[in-house]
């Protein structure tokens, strides 16, 4: 780590150059987290046009691979392009991320899809989702380090905070777009083709940051090192083969990133998942709440970030993950009393159980929902899992057929992977919501129906979630960039900031609810971000140094 300073915060606020760093920086960094999230909005139309022309075996693989495949690599574009940064320089290696990006998204606009050109065009698209994990591996370290390497002392975390905002505002904008082009197209046409439209659009936000971009100079403090020739001419080998800073890169993943990144993906993406998929929010209303959470609670990043310069990095970063973990369940539990009240007196009250054969019980983790489920102890679970019914599974003799009891009562069971009509008039009857309906009571027309008592709370604790998020978030760059001397500082941070966001973040959502299809506790899923929170706590109170003063032109 740098050597630590007493550094005084210079006086006034930001310069016009100052400015135009963090716009340039930031301006480019959305228009990368829109490219991203586009797949993820749109996830289920590029199946239908990508994979359903295939047997269920292959379109399984597809689809998990252009789900997991932008994720995963995250890391590997971290590694490539922070060599590549901290070797030839900040500006040129996230003008290369930012072209990447773009243009794979470009494509994915134009690409013809399965029923054109046949499995040419899935395997196009996935290596697509690749170009896209590695140039975003590449760009946020790019963007902090440049960022960070401009502030003056005493501002770092005020200045850095601005690019922690790009991620939320990214989200924001592709949502924007969608709901802009799917009410201008119709549901249909939007189907057919003109999910395409957010996708080719990224061409004109290329150009926009490309130019904006190019006028940037290099950062001072690489500059300086260069002059010096004090630069590594092996980053990669001084950032992971040498003891002293492979065990910061560690520190700095499991007692600060893996916390924040859990936190992060549980405030905003397990969150819309929580609302649609397992309360039966309707796609439009839960967008719209998610969406006004984050217009409220967005500008706590630079709160927070600012708040960090003055107390420190770690205190803020770990409270966060604290409270976070001791009020996820409760938030949660709200959430579903003000959604669907109905739903949540029926996990009260029903007492449902799958008794079987448990050699007959597979696993349920599907995480794009293509997995086609055969045994019948897998065909109930999945069934109960997806309509959101509370259940416990019960050892059956070896060899007994799957039977389902609800309040005592043995319901008959069909071998059914869809739904089943006694096992649902029987959960109706004892209180459940119909399966597969629309059953919230929070239904929005427009997006200024935010005044009913149930919206209103729902957006309120939505919001503390953001608040979460904005704590961990707010600072995390400007530690990061900290822990690191600037010889091979954007190798160094860029890698546990990909694997703490782009692998424990990322992946939670659908493990999350693999977790919850597993229990059958709707809740149960929340044990993965409360976990990993509490371990980065403990990590990070003992090992987790603090950075706010130290002196990172070293």
């Amino acid at each position: 780590m740098a050597t630590v300073t007493t550094t005084t915060p210079r006086a006034g606020g930001m310069t016009k150059d100052e400015r135009f760093v963090i716009f340039a920086s930031s301006l480019g960094t959305v228009f990368e987290w829109y490219d991203f999230y586009l797949y993820g909005s749109l996830a289920a139309i590029i199946g239908a046009q990508f994979f359903s022309a295939y047997p269920p075996a292959t379109r399984d693989i597809f689809a998990l691979l252009a789900f997991a495949a932008g994720f995963l690599v995250r890391p590997f574009g971290a590694i490539v392009f922070g060599r590549i940064g901290d070797l030839v320089g900040r500006k040129y290696t996230f003008l290369v991320t930012i072209l990447i990006m773009g243009l794979s998204t470009f494509i994915v606009g134009l690409l013809p899809n399965a029923a054109t050109i046949g499995i040419a065009a899935p395997i196009i698209l996935i290596g697509l989702r690749l170009l896209q994990g590695l140039a975003l591996g590449g760009e946020y370290g790019g963007a902090a380090t440049y960022v960070a390497e401009h502030s003056p002392p005493g501002k770092r975390g005020y200045y850095t905070s601005f690019i922690q905002t790009t991620a939320t505002l990214g989200l924001f904008l592709s949502l924007l777009v969608i709901l802009f082009t799917r009410t201008v197209l119709g549901e249909a046409e939007f189907a057919a083709w003109g999910w395409r439209i957010p996708f080719l659009l990224s061409v004109v936000l290329l150009g926009v940051s490309v130019i904006i971009r190019l006028k940037l100079n290099e950062s001072p403090v690489f500059q300086k090192m260069k002059e010096e020739g004090k630069g590594s001419k092996a980053p990669l080998t001084e950032a992971f083969g040498n003891w002293g800073n492979a065990k910061l890169v560690l520190i700095a993943l499991l007692g600060g990133v893996m916390g924040q990144g859990v936190v992060w993906y549980t405030g905003q993406f397990y969150a819309l998942f929580f609302l649609q998929s397992i309360l039966k929010v309707d796609g439009y209303t839960a967008n719209l709440l998610i969406a006004w959470s984050l217009l409220l609670g967005t500008g706590f990043f630079i709160v927070f970030g600012a708040l960090s310069d003055k107390i420190g990095r770690k205190p803020i970063i770990l409270a966060g993950c604290l409270i976070a973990a001791l009020t996820f369940f409760p938030i949660f539990r709200m959430i579903s009393t003000n959604a669907n009240p109905q739903l949540e007196k029926a996990l009260e009250t029903v007492k449902v159980s799958v008794v079987a054969d448990q050699r007959t019980c597979g696993d349920l983790f599907n995480p794009v929902g293509t997995r086609v489920f055969s045994a019948p102890c897998d065909t109930i679970r999945a069934f109960l899992s997806q309509s959101s019914v509370k259940y416990d599974t019960v050892a059956a003799p070896a060899g007994s057929p799957v039977k389902v009891t609800i309040n005592g009562t043995d319901v008959p069971y069909v071998n059914a992977a869809t739904s089943n009509a006694g096992v649902t008039a029987a959960l109706q009857a004892a209180g459940y919501p119909k399966p597969g309906a629309n059953t919230s009571i929070v239904k929005m027309s427009n997006p200024f129906d935010i005044f009913r008592p149930q919206v209103a709370a729902i957006i309120g604790l939505l919001f503390i979630l953001v608040i979460f998020v904005t704590m961990v978030y707010g600072p995390i760059a400007a530690m990061l960039v900290e822990l690191f001397p600037t010889r091979i500082r954007y190798t160094s941070m860029s890698l546990p900031y990909h694997i703490g966001n782009g692998w424990f973040g990322g992946l939670l959502p659908a493990t999350s609810f693999a977790i919850v299809a597993s229990t059958g506790d709707i809740y149960a899923g929340l044990w993965y971000p409360v976990i990993f929170a509490l371990i980065t706590v403990v990590i990070g109170f003992f090992f987790l140094p603090e950075t706010k003063d130290v002196d990172i032109t070293k």
